[in-house]
C-alpha cells in the first residue's frame, strides 16, 4: 500500500468526518458524556425561567475519574474508559459539543489506520475497504458522536490487527497485546466482546494455543466490566421492547441494512419500496461475489461481520428484551467491508460507494437523520423574546441538554414537566418546542400544547413538526 496514498486518504477522512461532527446538532446520548464528564451526571436546571447564558456553566468543568465511575455504577449502562478519556480531553481542549466529537473523530481516523495495516496483512485490496468502511453510515455516524463507539472500534479493530499477526508469527506476546486490547475495547463498550468473542474463535480454529493467552490479556477488563454490570444492571429496565424473534429478525435485517447504507429508503418518499430493493440487490450481488471469489481471509471476516449481530440477538435472548440498533451494529462494518473488497468488480464497487456517498450527504444533511433537539431550538431561535417551553424529559439530561447548548444565550427557556401548570400571564408570545425524544418529552409535549389550544386568550400562529408558536390576543392579560 503506497503511503502517501493511505495518508491523502486519512486526510480526506478527516475532512469529512470533521464536517459532519460541526454539521450534526446535538443529540440525546452525548449530553450524558458531556455532563458526567463535566461532574453534573444529572444537571440541577433552575426553576421558572432562565436564559442559556446562565447554565453555561454545567456544560464544563471536571469530574475526575473516581466520580465518572460512581456515576456510571450508580446511574448508567456503560463501563467508564470513554468518559475518563474525554475528562482528559475536556481538560485540555474545553467543554464544547465540537471538542467532544473532534475526540470520536481522532479515534476514528486511527481505527481507519489500523484497518488499513490489517487489510494489507491480509492482502485485501487497501483503499477499497477503507473506502467502503469509512462510507458505512453507522460507521461515519459513530465515528463522531460523543459516544465511546469510535474508540471501542478503534480498539476492536487494534485486537483483530494484533491477534491476526499473532496467529501469522506464532507469537504470544502479540497474543497477549491483542486480548489487552480486546478487553480496552470491551472496557469502552460492552458490546465490542463480540467482535472480540468471533476473533477468538477464529483464532482456536487456527492457533488454539494463544487462546489463553489472549484470554488472559482481556481477563483484568473483563473482570472489571463484571464490577461495572452488576451495579448497572438494572439501570434502563424498559429502554428496549419485549423480544420476539420474529420482529427482532426484522429489525435485524432493517437496521442492518441502514447501518451501510443509511435512511435512503426514508428520503425515497413514495419510491421507498423499490430502493430498498435496490438496496437489497446491490449488497446481495456483492455477497455473491464473495461466495465465488474466496479469498483466503474470508472465513475470518465473515466471522467477524456476523458476530454483533449474532450477539445481539443472543442477548435479547438472555435478557428477554431486543438492543438492536443502527449504532450497535456499527461494529459489524468494518469486517463486512474487509470481506466485501477483494470480491467487488469496480463497476460493482463503484455502484456501492456511490450509494453509500448519497447517504452520507443525508447524514450531514437531511432533517430525518438529526434527533429534534438542536433542530427545534434554532426554529425557536426565529422568535427573539418569546418563552420557549421545553420538555425537561426523563431525566433533564437528554432533551434539555442538546436544547440549550444549540439555543442562543438570551432565549428565555421554562423546562416542563407532564401534568405541570404553567403561569403564562403575562406572556405575550409563547414557543412550544414539541419534542418527543423520550417518553416523558412526549407527554409533556402533548399536554402543554393541549393546555395551549384550550386557552381562549392564546391564538396559534405558527406550527412546524418542531415547535408550535402562539401569541396572546387578550389585552387585560398581557
Amino acid at each position: 500500500m503506497n503511503s502517501q496514498r493511505l495518508a491523502l486518504f486519512i486526510l480526506a477522512a478527516a475532512v469529512l468526518l470533521l464536517g459532519l461532527a460541526w454539521l450534526r446538532p446535538p443529540e440525546y446520548d452525548e449530553a450524558y458524556s458531556l455532563f458526567l464528564a463535566a461532574g453534573h451526571a444529572r444537571p440541577a436546571w433552575p426553576q421558572g425561567v432562565f436564559s442559556p447564558a446562565a447554565v453555561r456553566g454545567l456544560y464544563a468543568g471536571g469530574a475526575g475519574f473516581g466520580r465518572i465511575a460512581h456515576d456510571l455504577r450508580v446511574g448508567d449502562v456503560h463501563p467508564p474508559l470513554y468518559f475518563w478519556a474525554l475528562e482528559v480531553w475536556r481538560r485540555i481542549w474545553g467543554p464544547s459539543w465540537f471538542a467532544a466529537r473532534v475526540l470520536s473523530v481522532l479515534f476514528t481516523l486511527g481505527g481507519l489506520a489500523a484497518l488499513a495495516r490489517l487489510a494489507a496483512a491480509a492482502v485485501v485490496p487497501v483503499l477499497p475497504a477503507l473506502a467502503l468502511t469509512l462510507f458505512s453510515y453507522g460507521f461515519a455516524y459513530t465515528g463522531i458522536v460523543a459516544r465511546g463507539f469510535a474508540l471501542a472500534q478503534l480498539c476492536d479493530i487494534g485486537g483483530v490487527l494484533l491477534c491476526f499477526r499473532a496467529a501469522q508469527a506464532r507469537r504470544w506476546g502479540l497474543a497477549l497485546a491483542g486480548g489487552a486490547v480486546f478487553g480496552a475495547a470491551s472496557f469502552s463498550n460492552y458490546l465490542a466482546v463480540f467482535t472480540a468473542g468471533g476473533a477468538l474463535l477464529w483464532l482456536a480454529a487456527t492457533r488454539w494455543r494463544l487462546v489463553p493467552v489472549a484470554l488472559a490479556g482481556m481477563a483484568p477488563f473483563l473482570a472489571l466490566d463484571f464490577w461495572f454490570f452488576l451495579a448497572q444492571r438494572h439501570s434502563r429496565v424498559g429502554q428496549f421492547v419485549p423480544f420476539n424473534m420474529r420482529h427482532a429478525l426484522a429489525v435485524l435485517a432493517r437496521d442492518a441494512g441502514a447501518a451501510v447504507f443509511g435512511g435512503l429508503p426514508v428520503y425515497a418518499g413514495a419510491f421507498a419500496v423499490p430502493v430498498m430493493l435496490g438496496l437489497l440487490g446491490l449488497l446481495l450481488a456483492g455477497l455473491g461475489y464473495v461466495a465465488r471469489r474466496r479469498h483466503a481471509q474470508a472465513g475470518l471476516f465473515a466471522l467477524l461481520a456476523l458476530a454483533t449481530p449474532a450477539g445481539l440477538l443472543l442477548l435479547g435472548l438472555v435478557f428477554h428484551n431486543t438492543p438492536i440498533e443502527i449504532r450497535y451494529l456499527a461494529f459489524a462494518t468494518p469486517w463486512l467491508a474487509l470481506l466485501l473488497a477483494p470480491a467487488l468488480p469496480r463497476l460493482l464497487l463503484a455502484a456501492m460507494l456511490a450509494v453509500q456517498a448519497a447517504a452520507i450527504a443525508g447524514l450531514a444533511f437531511a432533517p430525518a437523520t438529526a434527533q429534534p433537539q438542536g433542530l427545534a431550538a434554532r426554529a425557536a431561535a426565529a422568535y427573539p423574546g418569546a418563552l420557549v417551553l421545553v420538555p425537561f424529559g426523563n431525566d433533564g439530561v437528554g432533551v434539555p441538554g442538546p436544547f440549550i447548548a444549540a439555543a442562543p444565550d438570551d432565549m428565555r427557556i421554562m423546562l416542563i414537566h407532564p401534568g405541570q401548570a404553567v403561569d403564562l400571564r403575562g406572556e405575550r408570545r409563547i414557543v412550544l418546542a414539541a419534542i418527543g425524544a423520550d417518553d416523558s418529552s412526549r407527554s409533556a409535549s402533548a399536554q402543554m400544547l393541549a393546555m395551549l389550544q384550550a386557552d381562549a386568550c392564546l391564538r396559534e400562529t405558527a406550527r412546524t413538526s418542531l415547535i408550535a408558536v402562539f401569541d396572546r390576543s387578550c389585552a387585560d392579560q398581557q
